[in-house]
């Protein structure tokens, strides 16, 4: 377990990690004195919460009236006959409505057929925002009811809070774009450029690293300068990143040495095979309408004990009068065979292991240690099914001994003091679109002749061609900058004050370079304009002597932070200026 360094800031600050997930979310903070070595903290005691003190996440749920005020969130929802009230009253749960985020280009019909619609005139953003808000208060009044003076320790550092938001590996600008807007409507941050600085996101992937590195469970497979898997199999997601590690003069650095990847195949969606599964073998039973209750009993016992696929597993949902024997009913249990139950399993079983597969295939280095953390891998079943497939292979699979649920919102925290990563590997290709002067010789040319028009200078040009700015898999360290130039030609002289737009275009296909965007139109989607006041221009002689103006400029993208960030910079006068550039991310990217 590497050495913390003590905090060298002159400052006292609080570090403060939500990780909102599908089914549960947690929170941890670190209290950050000037020369003091920082210490992660859980926030382990909620409102309505069962067991006081030991529990260190809570339900993900939020329940609403019918004019859309928030009535309960997490345990409260839970509380002993709040189900009869919500339908006496006509009250809204709302639950894994972070799904509702996901990328559109990440998710297939079916699963969004899977995923709890929002409540009438309610967007992800709305619901988002009014559970960060919860999460704030649950957590001020932790530190102030936990920490000797708490109050008076709250108002030093309430200006100072770094707020680090967690988020599936599959999530990406646009995602990030809504999670920092619903920390402003929250009240976390004011909407300035400063206040939004203190916003910072993390993979759940890189996030579970760090856990694992404080945990000391990478001591041993850390040696001989193999990589390491990390699977964060929560509620919604599982997240799988491989990352070898170097130690240097500044400590310890790990590098991600192949695509992150990201899947649909959470625990939620093994209750959602089960739902289906009762709903065939109740449908023309008296117990048809109990579907829903007996769902939720299998969620909150009979998946999480489930070891043997030799014994009978059984659902208690009722009371003793709750019999039929045909459909394995009796005393208000459901039997079932051992044999159902892995079926269950068995999607996110293969996809795991087809993922951690191929990653050790892609990967820039062998690979034959794997972690499992997140709620999901208290599953026996799941850590028992993918050990024994592994192990055969020669790889060391396992997962820490306890609190498992809270690897992301530790490592959110860690990933902030810490900072382990100084590599990451794009997983997409991202450029522009651009137009090539006409070329009859060329035959990709002559084959898109109908789209050929003339610009400013009187030339010809064919558009759509994709210019590569940043290919995918490639490893980008925090410092490395990727450029291309461009130019833009206009016919009459560009007013002082224009804006130039550049839309960033990712690739999302298999081709290595592509060069034309006609060529599957489909796998092309913009993640976000990137804009900056117009460059100075020059006078130029086009075609036949014709007059126009032309801007010069390098459009530069930094995908080294668990953020985008990008700009445009030109040359004035032999000087090279450089203007942070606006980005305005695509929000027809969340499907919400």
């Amino acid at each position: 377990m590497p050495i913390r360094s003590p905090y060298r800031g002159t400052l006292r600050k609080l570090v403060l990690a939500f990780d909102v997930g599908t089914t549960y979310s947690g929170i941890s903070y670190s209290i950050l004195d000037p020369g003091q070595i920082p210490e992660i903290r859980g926030v382990t005691r909620f409102p309505a919460q069962a067991h006081v003190g030991g529990d260190s996440k809570i339900p993900t749920i939020i329940i609403y009236d019918q004019y859309g005020v928030v009535r309960a969130v997490g345990a409260e929802a839970l509380k002993e006959g709040f189900e009869s009230m919500i339908e006496e009253e006509s009250w809204i749960k709302v639950e894994w409505f972070k799904l509702h985020l996901r990328p559109s280009s990440n998710v297939s019909t079916s699963i969004a057929q899977k995923i709890p619609p929002l409540p009438k005139g309610k967007t992800v953003l709305d619901v988002l925002s009014d559970f960060l808000g919860y999460l704030y208060k649950c957590a001020r009044s932790y530190v102030e009811e936990t920490h000797a003076n708490g109050v008076h320790l709250w108002t030093s550092f309430q200006d100072h809070i770094e707020f680090i938001l967690t988020h599936p590996n599959g999530w990406e600008g646009a995602q990030q774009s809504q999670m920092r807007k619903a920390a402003t409507r929250a009240g976390l941050i004011p909407d300035t450029e400063e206040g939004r600085s203190h916003v910072h996101f993390v993979t759940e992937g890189e996030a579970s690293l760090h856990f694992c590195i404080q945990s000391g469970l990478t001591v041993e497979a850390l040696k001989g300068g193999e990589g390491v898997l990390i699977v964060d199999a929560g509620g919604g997601t599982v997240d799988i990143t491989a990352y070898s590690h170097e130690s240097n003069a500044a400590g310890l650095s790990f590098q991600e040495i192949a695509t992150p990847q990201c899947f649909f195949q959470g625990s939620v969606f093994v209750t959602n095979r089960a739902r289906a599964f009762l709903e065939d073998l109740l449908q023309d039973s008296k117990f048809v309408d109990d579907v829903d209750h007996i769902t939720r009993c299998f969620d909150k016992t009979t998946k999480l004990r489930f070891r043997d696929i030799k014994e009978p597993q059984f659902i208690k949902f009722g009371t003793s009068r709750d019999k039929d024997l045909s459909l394995g009913i009796r005393s208000g249990q459901l039997k079932l065979k051992g044999t159902d139950i892995a079926t269950f399993f068995l999607p996110s079983i293969r996809c795991i292991l087809d993922c951690i597969l191929n990653q050790r295939e892609s990967s820039s280095k062998p690979i034959n240690h794997i972690f499992l953390v997140g709620g999901f891998a208290a599953s026996d079943w799941l850590f028992c099914q993918l050990k024994d497939s592994l192990e055969p292979m020669g790889i060391t699979f396992s997962r820490p001994d306890n609190h498992v649920n809270k690897a992301v919102a530790d490592g959110g925290v860690s990933f902030y003091i810490d900072h382990f990563v100084s590599a990451r590997i794009a997983k997409y290709t991202y450029g522009i679109q651009i137009c090539h002067r006409y070329k009859p010789s060329d035959p990709e040319h002559e084959s898109r002749f109908l789209t050929v028009f003339t610009n400013a200078a009187g030339y010809e040009m064919v558009p759509g061609a994709y210019s590569i700015i940043l290919p995918k898999a490639t490893q980008v360290t925090e410092s490395t900058t990727f450029k291309q130039p461009y130019y833009q030609v206009y016919e009459t002289r560009p007013n002082v004050g224009e804006i130039i737009e550049c839309d960033l275009l990712c690739y999302r296909g298999t081709m290595e370079t592509p060069r034309w965007m006609d060529v599957e139109p489909a796998k092309y989607s913009k993640l976000c304009t990137v804009s900056a006041p117009i460059p100075p221009y020059k006078e130029g002689r086009g075609k036949a002597g014709k007059l126009y103006y032309r801007i010069a400029f390098e459009v530069v993208l930094n995908f080294g932070l668990t953020e985008l960030t990008a700009m445009i910079q030109w040359e004035e006068s032999g000087l090279q200026k450089r203007t942070s550039a606006q980005i305005v991310y695509d929000v027809d990217n969340v499907d919400s």
